[in-house]
């Protein structure tokens, strides 16, 4: 390289530290806007939501005492469990308080928790999240599977509550629970209640290093497709939105937005979910017609916050005699793609994989199978990379062949640029007439890696959410699906990503070995393709550095090997007219 494009290497490198300072900062701590507990008011919330109705689901005593710190009853838990997940009840309104996942650790060796007794259990009815009213619940085991929570009031209306574990056909990965709710009018007048709400429990990041997006509040609600029709789509709010911003530079700057609730016509399930775990509730019977959600600290030392949010459901009535009835499904577990693909309200579109979903999906299965072989995600990774290269190798070597080919034109390329260096139209033309008189294909050269371009992002996608990857090992990385970081630079605090450097250190190697094709300033833009995937890659999940740095050397091993082939020579082509002849 010159010297022009050392100084352009060492501008990008400043520019990457500069940009990861700015993160830091970004990840500061700030005061959560919201931080209240269950039964307390927050003094940042917005007014009311909804206006409460009288009902059974808050009593009239406890609707007049909103802000009560503690319940003025004894908690009682009870608790149910299968080889995946362990189901904390709480009598505090009935619910899910703890759901504890039994073979995922989180941080110092703990086992992951989904939702705290600090926020409203999973699955409580309220009429106001803002301000939860949680009754007392009288808690009864059925069977190893199955809890009741049941609760009557004075004026005859009685609320059951069944929440059971349910078993699918697979022995392991059963995060599945049913609740039905059953609310029965033994009294003598007619009961309405106006739209009431659904608490999903709360979400945090489980490492300090997840960015805000990962942590989120979704909704997943009917959606006009790309080409016509209706399709079902996830929508989701991140905690990020909740804090305010000043952006970078200005751009991108808001207002903190302390409480969220958006209403829509009809939604298949809402959910709280951070980056690899997830809270969904479906309705059965009914669909949901609103959500709300707000954020909280998690830990002002990590730069952690949380979300937690409820769900609205359209209100009902009750005759004397009747019973109104309402079943719900929820998943409280790991966002495990082809369990989530087997319910049956597209629960799977909580992974958010974007554009390149079917590149994302593809490349997931086509992982897990792999593992299923050689038992190390590091090794399956390798293996897939190894696959793409060999399902590639015909069409980049025809590719490599062609940049040869282009590079013996370099010096006629060279006399048409002088030549026509103050009309840039007409060397482009003479340009092309070049390419066609010796029949070459100018884009064949690019074909291959405009093909990595989905790949690329679609392993980017699912990476990101990949549980599969949780402290999955390989050589020095602990856990795939955080970076490999392996130190700190002093005083700037700086990490230290190995793999991200390597696959940058391939890519310039590889991009040496390219033949010198097209005008100096086309090359100096490539210049920057390793920074700028060294920008993408260097925070993120180890497995996509993997995966690249492994691509990098395979394409390296195919250059050394085309080399080996005779050099191509230019021979001009006959015009499509003589050659039919």
């Amino acid at each position: 390289m010159d010297r022009t494009a050392w100084i352009v290497v060492a501008l990008c490198v400043v520019g990457l530290v500069v940009w990861e300072m700015y993160l830091a900062k970004q990840m500061a701590p700030r005061p959560a806007p919201v931080t209240a507990s269950p039964g307390q008011t927050s003094p940042t919330a917005t007014p009311a939501i909804l206006a409460p109705s009288p009902s059974p689901l808050a009593t009239p005593e406890a609707a007049a005492q909103p802000s009560e710190p503690v319940p003025t009853f004894a908690e009682r838990v009870e608790t149910l469990r299968n080889s995946d997940v362990e189901l904390h009840f709480t009598n505090r309104g009935g619910g899910i308080a703890e759901a504890v996942m039994l073979n995922h650790i989180a941080e110092n060796a703990k086992r992951v928790t989904l939702n705290s007794p600090k926020h409203t259990p999973i699955g409580v009815m309220i009429d106001d999240p803002a301000k939860p009213a949680l009754s007392e619940f009288t808690l009864v085991r059925e069977s190893d599977s199955s809890i009741r929570c049941e609760r009557a009031t004075p004026d005859g209306i009685t609320i059951r509550k069944k929440f059971s574990l349910l078993q699918s056909s697979q022995k392991k990965d059963n995060f599945l629970l049913e609740l039905n709710v059953d609310v029965q009018n033994t009294g003598a007048q007619p009961y309405a209640n106006a739209d009431y709400f659904v608490a999903l429990g709360s979400a945090a990041p489980i490492h300090p290093k997840d960015y805000p997006y990962y942590t989120r509040l979704v909704w997943c609600i009917p959606t006009r497709g790309w080409f016509g029709g209706s399709t079902l789509a996830a929508h989701d709010r991140n905690v990020s939105s909740f804090q305010g911003g000043a952006g970078f530079l200005g751009i991108g700057a808001h207002p903190a937005q302390p409480v969220f609730q958006e209403n829509f016509a009809g939604a298949e399930w809402t959910a709280v979910t951070d980056q690899f775990f997830a809270t969904i509730v479906a309705p059965l019977n009914a669909k949901a017609t609103g959500i709300w959600g707000r954020s909280f600290e998690v830990s002002a030392e990590q730069n952690m916050v949380g979300v937690e949010g409820a769900m609205r459901m359209p209100g009902f009535q009750v005759q004397p005699g009747q019973t109104y009835t309402a079943r719900f499904q929820i998943w409280a577990g790991p966002k495990i793609y082809h369990r989530l693909a087997q319910l049956e309200h597209n629960e799977a579109e909580i992974m958010n994989f974007g554009v390149f979903k079917i590149v994302s999906q593809f490349l997931l299965n086509f992982l897990n199978t792999i593992h299923g072989f050689v038992k190390d995600y590091g090794v399956a990774i390798l293996v897939l990379t190894l696959v793409v290269r060999l399902v590639l190798w015909p069409l980049q070597s025809k590719a490599n062949q062609t940049m040869r080919k282009t590079a013996l034109l370099g010096p006629k390329m060279q006399e048409l640029r002088e030549k026509y260096k103050d009309d840039p139209t007409r060397m482009n033309q003479e340009v092309m007439k070049l390419y066609k008189q010796y029949g070459i294909n100018p884009v064949g050269g690019c074909l291959p890696m405009a093909i990595q371009i989905p790949i690329f992002f679609g392993l980017y996608q699912m990476l990101a959410q990949a549980v599969e990857l949780r402290n999955a090992k390989f050589l020095w990385v602990h856990d795939l699906s955080q970076p490999d970081t392996v130190a700190h630079l002093p005083v700037l605090g700086f990490p230290i990503n190995v793999i991200p450097l390597l696959m940058a250190a391939t890519q310039v190697w590889l991009m040496a070995m390219t033949p010198k094709t097209g005008d100096p300033t086309q090359r100096r833009i490539m210049m920057f393709t390793p920074l700028i995937f060294l920008f993408f890659c260097y925070n993120f999940a180890a497995a996509l550095a993997l995966y690249y740095t492994a691509q990098n050397l395979f394409s390296i091993l195919q250059f050394y090997q085309n080399k080996r082939q005779p050099m191509p020579t230019l021979e001009k082509v006959a015009p499509a007219g003589k050659r039919k002849r």
